[in-house]
């Protein structure tokens, strides 16, 4: 079959597979070729990069019907069915993952020396299991491909890390998010074993009484709370950015950290509707908790990439507060915040990571006064840190306030508190930025300095014009959520 034809007839296989082609090609490879190993992940996460723009100029936003729907293999004796599908809910988390492994690839391309072929394969196989985590339609399969994302994950904090610290952090990790999941994967087969399926279609239609919806919510919700992670199971998330290489500190806020809110829209909701809305005063709970909880622990940080990794506590926070407002306003404007923050945070983190290659530390009392020698980083990381707090006109700006719109219809009480965090949140940002950008230079630390390099300006400049395009023109994105989240809701409400 040529490529010609699956690109037109079968996208969401060509963009599946791509990842695997790029794989066995970098196996073939000798380890010795560094730049034609760099070449070659280049070009496959490129390539599927422009796969899924082409998913998304020929998505039709006006059904809430799954695209591009295909049905790979059945197994007769299990029931299992590996169907891939694309609705508006996870078009866009689509092509966020083919664009920031892009960046990933660009971010390391000096900063990693040693075991390069098995660090770009990696990243390619986490691509691979993203791809399948957002278009697979059979939760069992969703489970496996979810889970598998901590293989990658783990060998590129415990490898290719930083500090010294890094195996411990790498293993918190793994160990955290597989613990939380166990309960989904015993909740899934017991599914499985009164349905006879795992066919997320044909689940959407199956209704569960309310006593077994409560049990099945609660298993969900450990599953992919941790995985956001919300209060009080966010212990690994500090650690493991603190930990991570730059680029994977990237892929973990700006992917990782949104599969498990795209789990409850996806799964949660419209599995288990009378339990979502049982549960929804104990998520508003939690989710106030860590959106104050999360910018007064970011005030006390000294390392840089503990102060961008708690901001994410706080920032996923306000995502959970909207998807379960259950209502379409709020829901949209989580999913438009957390494509935000897929894109700020890692820049954020990015904006470190030059930093520290430059200068080898990220404790923050050495840092002051970068704008009189680091000029273009400093308008930078002076852009990111205001998008990070919703100034109008960025992308963060329209996701926070759509879900304080739609909060509207459930209690003014709660928007209070959310927006006292969004004080909060202000405050640590200004502080931050006033601490490394302005005051006097420290030159007793650090006698050589360097702004960014054309690479850098590059990815920068890219995910800058990106945050400001949702920001100031979001309906080009919302056109495309909006009838897979009305049929949400609708659903939710008629349960």
């Amino acid at each position: 079959m040529s490529s010609s034809f699956l690109i037109y007839n079968n996208p969401l296989i060509l963009i599946s597979i791509l990842p695997l082609v790029g794989i066995l090609i970098l196996l073939v490879v000798p380890s010795t070729y560094k730049n034609y190993i760099k070449l070659i992940a280049f070009s496959t996460s490129s390539f599927a990069f422009l796969v899924s723009l082409f998913i998304w100029v020929n998505f039709l936003n006006n059904t809430s019907f799954f695209q591009f729907s295909n049905t790979l293999f059945f197994i007769t004796q299990w029931n299992l069915t590996y169907s891939l599908g694309l609705d508006g809910i996870s078009l866009f988390f689509l092509i966020l993952t083919t664009f920031l492994i892009n960046i990933c690839i660009l971010i390391s391309w000096e900063s990693i020396n040693f075991f390069l072929k098995e660090y770009f394969i990696c990243f390619l196989f986490l691509e691979f299991c993203l791809i399948q985590v957002f278009c697979v339609l059979d939760i069992f399969l969703f489970y496996i491909f979810f889970e598998s994302v901590l293989i990658p994950m783990f060998l590129i904090i415990g490898v290719w890390g930083s500090r010294a610290r890094k195996v411990r952090a790498a293993y918190q990790f793994f160990l955290y998010t597989l613990i939380g999941s166990f309960f989904t994967l015993v909740s899934i087969i017991f599914i499985y074993s009164n349905t006879g399926t795992t066919d997320l279609l044909i689940l959407w239609f199956t209704k569960f009484n309310f006593s077994t919806q409560l049990i099945l919510w609660l298993a969900f919700f450990f599953g992919f709370a941790v995985k956001i992670p919300m209060v009080p199971m966010h212990i690994w998330l500090p650690e493991a950015h603190a930990e991570a290489p730059t680029a994977g500190s990237v892929i973990l806020a700006g992917i990782l950290l949104k599969l498990g809110g795209y789990g409850f829209i996806r799964f949660s909701l419209p599995l288990f509707p009378e339990a979502s809305v049982y549960f929804s005063p104990l998520v508003f709970l939690l989710s106030l908790v860590a959106i104050v909880y999360g910018s007064l622990t970011t005030l006390r940080q000294i390392d840089l990439k503990k102060v961008i990794a708690y901001s994410s506590i706080s920032h996923m926070g306000f995502v959970t507060l909207g998807i379960f407002s259950l209502n379409a306003i709020s829901i949209e404007g989580s999913i438009i915040l957390m494509l935000s923050h897929g894109l700020i945070s890692s820049a954020m983190f990015f904006c470190i990571g030059i930093i520290y290659d430059r200068f080898s530390t990220r404790i923050l009392k050495y840092y002051s006064g970068l704008v009189q020698v680091m000029p273009l980083f400093s308008i930078f990381f002076m852009f990111f840190s205001f998008s990070n707090i919703s100034f109008p006109g960025t992308s963060s700006f329209i996701g926070e306030l759509m879900i304080l719109s739609g909060l509207t219809q459930i209690s003014f009480i709660l928007i209070f508190f959310a927006l006292f965090g969004v004080i909060l949140s202000a405050g640590y940002a200004i502080w931050l930025l006033n601490r490394i950008i302005f005051s006097t230079l420290k030159i007793y630390y650090f006698k050589i300095f360097q702004d960014i390099s054309r690479r850098e300006f590059i990815i920068l400049i890219n995910l800058s014009l990106l945050v400001v395009w949702i920001g100031i023109y979001p309906s080009i994105f919302l056109i495309d959520i909006n009838f897979s989240v009305l049929n949400l809701v609708k659903h939710v409400s008629l349960s």
